[in-house]
C-alpha cells in the first residue's frame, strides 16, 4: 500500500464578540502576550420543538507581540471582531489533581475589528452605501468619518 500524503493545513477564521475585556502580560523578555476569549454562535432550529437556538462555542485566542500591545486597549468585552490564526495544541498537568490536560487555542495571526451597526440598521444598508461594516483597527482620520466612492484609490 502507498503512503497517502494529505496536504497539512491549519486555518482558523472565526467571527464573533469577546467574552470579557483582554488579558495582556509580558514575557521576561518583554514580549506582550495578549488573550481573550471569542464566543461564536451557530443559529439552528431544534427539530423537536421548532425553536431557534443558540449553540455558542468559547474560543481562546492569543496574540503576540507588538499587535498584543495595540489590542489591549482597542478591544473590551463585547466588541465584534474577525480573528484569522491557526490552532496550537499544548499539555499540561493539572495543579490540582495532577492529572496531564490538553489545551487547545487559536494563534492569532489577524485580529480585524468589525463595526457595529446603528439601531435599525442592516449591514446591507452599509453595503448599499459603499461603506464597509469592518474597521482595520485604525480610527477614521479626524474630519473624515465616512468614505465616499469617490475617494477610493482603485
Amino acid at each position: 500500500m502507498k503512503e497517502i500524503r494529505l496536504l497539512e493545513q491549519n486555518i482558523v477564521l472565526l467571527s464573533g464578540y469577546l467574552a470579557r475585556d483582554t488579558d495582556v502580560r509580558f514575557t521576561q523578555k518583554g514580549s506582550a502576550v495578549c488573550s481573550f476569549t471569542v464566543g461564536v454562535t451557530r443559529r439552528y432550529k431544534d427539530d423537536a420543538s421548532g425553536e431557534w437556538k443558540d449553540d455558542v462555542a468559547w474560543v481562546p485566542v492569543v496574540v503576540f507581540g507588538d499587535a498584543a500591545e495595540r489590542l489591549k486597549d482597542r478591544l473590551k468585552k463585547g466588541s465584534p471582531v474577525h480573528v484569522e490564526g491557526r490552532l496550537r495544541s499544548s499539555e499540561f498537568e493539572d495543579k490540582n489533581s495532577g492529572q496531564k490536560r490538553t489545551k487547545l487555542e487559536v494563534v492569532a495571526r489577524r485580529v480585524q475589528f468589525l463595526a457595529r451597526a446603528a439601531a435599525g440598521e442592516s449591514p446591507a444598508a452599509h453595503a448599499a452605501a459603499g461603506e464597509s461594516p469592518a474597521a482595520q483597527g485604525e480610527p477614521p482620520a479626524e474630519g473624515n468619518d465616512k468614505t465616499s466612492p469617490e475617494e477610493v484609490p482603485f
